[in-house]
């Protein structure tokens, strides 16, 4: 295949609370950043893509930067605002026009003016004509391009972006050379085809520190989240682009994920929706449990959560060298086998699931995710031929489901109507709703004859015409 070309970068940085996410959401056009009055709700750097006078570009959110804090999450902010000043073409520091000019702030441009990229003032929250005229107070920043903007409505942002876009540079054109095939995946069988996705979206899910940032740092051997013992340090959905044996993994690490009464600052309440948005619009989930606490309550409610919305997903035991490096109480078994046995137990919806120890912070085997990865991927998309299910519904024995007479249908034929999930339908003689048992029943044995390892699969009825 040809490269793809890189796309010119505007990194988006300044004091927090000035309005970098809402600028962020205002140039790439929809809600990717969350947004509120607390600062410092960004702290790992986002990304996105915007497009203007028919040029598209990339754009980058940044934490709020107090460059002498020395707290460390502001310090860990501030190592990933560098990275993104590093990948940016052109920088937009971000001031807030109500307030008066600040030593962070003069600090700040500064800093910005010794990297000797393309700089650009946005003087943000003019939203009068009175604060038009105190925006000027900001050329004291020493910041030759200056722009009254009102993020939050659009006002000179068009002026802000006319401006930047002859400092980008010219976009280059995708390599050429002799484009390869993308490799289908041969047939399991006749009957089972399984098809390789082109990329597969990956959302890293559980309870605040898990170890979920850790896991996504391991996963792509970057830096890409904010790491901290501070419960709840990820509060956007941050993601990262892998390629691994031919596949392309993008990781998706979604704010800890808390019951609402608990989640008390208006940022974490945020942040479970966009945890759940980001969840509902990946492949695969990776539920990571601690295993130094075992399955709780809260574990098994967002796993509900992947399992409902037709997620795939992979049980993530981390922190697996604590509990063996440790003595138990005998609460945590150290013996894998027993581990296993109870987390079961507590997650008996996810008998599909995979489940595998790792320690993120060690790497020990956090490798082989990839290879799960991929195989319930798979299995998500494989599509079973009708006739294939019509000879394997000849061979199911009904009588051994644990419904009452009254409560059975009599299935005349069932196909697969959709993959991601796999979704059947049976044609039967009522139009009834399937007893629970029964569609268990019938979901068991379409595993036992065709796997779908990892992934939930749906199953309706409808009465035969």
């Amino acid at each position: 295949m040809g490269t793809a070309p890189a796309l010119p970068t505007i990194a988006i940085v300044g004091r927090p609370n000035v309005g970098k996410s809402t600028l962020f959401n205002r140039l790439i056009k929809r809600r990717r950043a969350i947004v509120g009055d607390e600062p410092g709700i960004t702290r790992d750097r986002l990304y996105g893509e915007s497009e203007w006078r028919g040029r598209r570009l990339r754009v980058i959110d940044t934490g709020g930067i107090i460059p002498e804090e020395k707290e460390l999450i502001p310090v860990a902010i501030y190592s990933q605002a560098k990275v993104a000043l590093g990948e940016s073409d052109a920088i937009v520091m971000v001031v807030d026009a109500r307030t008066e000019l600040a030593a962070p702030d003069i600090e700040l441009a500064r800093l910005l003016l010794r990297t000797g990229k393309p700089l650009f003032l946005a003087v943000n929250k003019v939203d009068t004509p009175k604060l038009e005229a105190h925006a000027e107070d900001f050329h004291r920043l020493g910041i030759r391009n200056l722009f009254p903007v009102s993020a939050e409505h659009g006002d000179g942002v068009a002026e802000l972006l006319d401006a930047i876009l002859p400092a980008l540079p010219e976009p280059e054109t995708a390599s050429t050379g002799s484009e390869v095939p993308e490799k289908q995946a041969e047939p399991a069988e006749a009957a089972a085809v399984e098809t390789v996705p082109a990329e597969v979206k990956v959302a890293i899910i559980g309870r605040p520190n898990v170890g979920k940032s850790t896991l996504l740092n391991t996963l792509t051997g970057t830096e890409r989240a904010i790491v901290s013992p501070v419960a709840g340090t990820t509060r956007d959905a941050v993601d990262e682009l892998v390629s691994r044996d031919g596949m392309d993994f993008r990781f998706i690490d979604t704010a800890g994920i808390r019951r609402k009464g608990k989640t008390k600052l208006m940022a974490e309440k945020l942040s479970v929706v966009m945890a759940r948005k980001h969840l509902e619009s990946a492949d695969v989930a990776l539920l990571v449990i601690d295993a130094t606490e075992g399955v709780t309550a809260l574990d098994a409610n967002i796993a509900g959560y992947a399992h409902e919305s037709g997620r795939s997903l992979i049980v993530v035991v981390n922190k697996w060298d604590l509990v063996t490096s440790a003595r138990t109480d005998g609460r945590l078994p150290a013996d894998r086998k027993l581990y296993e046995q109870r987390a079961r137990t507590a997650l008996k919806f996810l008998a599909y699931a995979p489940l595998i120890f790792v320690s993120a912070s060690t790497g020990r085997n956090v490798d082989k995710i990839y290879s799960l990865l991929a195989e319930v991927a798979r299995e998500r998309r494989k599509r079973i031929s009708t006739s294939e299910m019509n000879r394997f519904l000849k061979f199911i024995d009904f009588d051994r489901a644990s419904v009452p007479m009254s409560k059975r249908v009599k299935i005349y034929y069932m196909t697969q109507a959709a993959t991601s999930p796999p979704t059947f339908i049976l044609f039967t003689d009522r139009n009834v709703k399937l007893h629970f048992s029964y569609a268990r029943f019938v979901e068991n044995q379409i595993r036992r004859a065709f796997g779908f390892k990892g992934t939930p699969i749906w199953i309706k009825n409808r009465a035969s015409q």
